[in-house]
């Protein structure tokens, strides 16, 4: 474990955010949180007895990271630098708005990285990457092969959410060869678990099938796509396992995904989190709505051999918890 340190995290107030810095909080470490609480939320900070887990005085900015040198004034005693801020929502926020995602996410990451090239003494800069940067014909269902790290090239990821990202780690990448700063990168599969948006337009499939299944069957189930499209879901617990590992064991290693070797169809998580819900309501299917990829999960040898890392909670316990997280605030 790494000694206790100043670590700056950007999107530390949303739900992967706010898991990693209590996380890291609990490793004895200083952390500060750079959010402008486009979805991350102040109170995603609070422990069990609604104190900060942080100086949200000293330590919390809400700063816009698509406008330059804004962590300038933040980077000069810190350790490690977590990069998790982008623009991000549920499919139809995304293929709605992928103009905007793409320039925005660009300049996020360019100027994340152009600081951190100014401190060339950070011991780790952790950039968050995601499984849509994977090209779409590798993406084809729930039997599609495990994708592999060497699978990202050649580049053809389906939405400019994917491409936003996959430029994202490339920037990075050259930062690490031409400053010296090491770098990891932790691709992420389709994480789910507390806190999240699941009452907006940009929630996504899963809290959003829940809430659904909250007001049912007062109005209608209905899910979008034909359910046969799959995703490897992967629990917020374990993804901040695999962040913390890739800080202590994974700089210098380039991209590791973070996330099973299993495709779960969405049919089946709509079925599972109407069994949890006890209710009797149909399913209705609306395929004039977009639904994504096909289908894709993780071949993730290469996290179990660099970080030691495997997904452990499973996907209905992971279902049921959130099922009753999200009815208490409903």
């Amino acid at each position: 474990m790494i000694e206790p340190g100043v670590i700056l995290v950007t999107g530390g107030a949303g739900m992967i955010g706010s898991n990693l810095v209590h996380r890291l909080r609990q490793h004895g470490h200083r952390v500060i949180v750079v959010d402008n609480l486009w979805r991350g939320r102040r109170e995603n900070l609070l422990d069990a007895n609604d104190h900060h887990v942080i100086d949200m005085e000293h330590d919390f900015y809400d700063r816009d990271l698509a406008l330059p040198d804004q962590l300038d004034d933040l980077l000069t005693n810190v350790d490690y630098l977590f990069h998790l801020a982008d623009i991000v929502a549920g499919i139809g926020y995304v293929f709605c708005n992928q103009g905007s995602i793409f320039r925005q996410n660009l300049l996020i990451n360019s100027n994340v990285v152009t600081s951190a090239r100014r401190f060339p003494d950070i011991k780790g800069l952790i950039y968050v990457g995601t499984a849509c940067s994977f090209p779409a014909d590798k993406q084809t269902g729930v039997d599609a092969p495990p994708l592999r790290e060497e699978d990202q090239y050649p580049a053809a990821p389906e939405s400019a959410y994917g491409w936003s990202k996959l430029m994202g780690e490339y920037e990075m990448q050259l930062a690490e060869k031409e400053v010296g700063i090491p770098v990891s990168i932790p691709v992420l599969h389709n994480v789910y678990g507390a806190p999240c948006d699941f009452d907006s337009g940009r929630s996504q499939v899963i809290p959003a099938l829940i809430q659904k299944a909250l007001r049912a069957p007062d109005q209608p189930f209905i899910v979008w796509g034909s359910g046969e499209q799959g995703r490897a879901f992967v629990h917020v617990r374990d993804v901040i396992d695999g962040l913390i590992a890739a800080m202590e064991r994974g700089l210098g290693k380039g991209i590791i995904q973070i996330g099973p070797d299993s495709c779960t169809r969405i049919k089946d998580i709509a079925e599972t989190v109407a069994d949890i819900s006890g209710k009797n309501f149909d399913i209705t299917y609306d395929t004039t709505r977009p639904e994504g990829d096909r289908g894709r999960c993780a071949d993730f040898s290469k996290a179990r051999k660099e970080l030691g890392w495997t997904p452990r909670i499973d996907l209905r316990e992971g279902l049921e918890e959130l099922y009753e997280w999200i009815s208490a605030r409903t």
